[in-house]
């Protein structure tokens, strides 16, 4: 089974975006609003090196943030990760 987080903020709409297309392609997600947890704000920068939401993880992989999961997608290269 894969794990996908994604991390998110309130009023972000690369968050909404996000949300949206792995909701589109039908991948079951969990989300974490990290907006009001900056100490979860402080660990995710310190695990992952990533400094902005949305931020997407895959079975422990960093995929990155809107960008990276929309070029993924645009690519097929989505489902790599998700086997």
């Amino acid at each position: 089974m894969n794990e996908v987080i994604l991390y998110t903020s309130r009023f972000c709409g690369y968050c909404s975006a996000a949300k949206s297309l792995l909701m589109k392609r039908g991948i079951s997600f969990k989300e974490v609003n990290i907006s009001k947890d900056p100490v979860l704000r402080k660990e995710i920068i310190a695990k992952w090196n990533w400094h902005t939401v949305p931020l997407l993880i895959i079975n422990n992989k960093i995929i990155g943030g809107y960008r990276e999961l929309v070029n993924l997608d645009t690519d097929c290269k989505l489902d790599k990760f998700l086997n």
